[in-house]
Formats: structure tokens, C-alpha cells, sequence
């Protein structure tokens, strides 16, 4: 049973006033695959699409190059590959 709140039309987070931050999450675009899967399918259905990094927006078919996994049996095993590739960080908002 939800809990009659008069807060229920505001965010749960806060959102700031900053500029935006190009590119999605990595999650976010792992999520949208089904696994296990070929990393040449991956690059197929997602290639085009922009990651997030600490280094700013990138393609994911180019960081995808730097991975020597050719099959990924899990989500978790892409997300931990690229992210190896991509380091860890803050993610550059300007």
C-alpha cells in the first residue's frame, strides 16, 4: 500500500541547474540488449550510441575496439569490460 503523500509530484532526486551531460549511461544503454551476446551484435545494435565517460562523450563501437572479449555472457561482464576501458571517474558536465 503507497503511503497518500502530497510529495508524490515532486522528483525523488533533486535536479540541478546545470549545463547537461551528453551522452547516456552506460547502464542505460546495456539495458536495452538482451545477453548473452557477440560483441560484433553489440556493435551492431548499439555502436552509434554515445557513453558517458571521464573523458567525455564516446562512441561506444570505438571503446569497444580496446575490448578483447569476443562474447559477452553476461550484462555484467559487458558493463565491467567497457567500463575497464573507460576507467571511473566524474563525468566532464561543460
Amino acid at each position: 500500500m503507497a503511503d497518500d503523500n502530497d510529495d508524490e509530484d515532486e522528483p525523488a532526486v533533486e535536479l540541478g541547474d546545470g549545463e547537461s551531460v551528453e551522452g547516456a549511461p552506460l547502464p542505460r544503454v546495456a539495458s536495452r540488449l538482451t545477453w548473452a551476446q557477440q560483441k560484433s551484435e553489440v556493435v551492431r545494435k548499439e555502436g552509434d550510441s554515445v557513453v558517458r565517460t571521464p573523458d567525455g562523450p564516446q562512441r561506444l563501437d570505438e571503446l569497444l575496439e580496446d575490448v578483447d572479449i569476443p562474447y559477452f555472457e553476461t550484462r555484467r561482464e559487458f558493463e565491467d569490460a567497457v567500463r575497464d576501458v573507460i576507467g571511473s571517474g566524474p563525468v566532464p558536465t561543460e
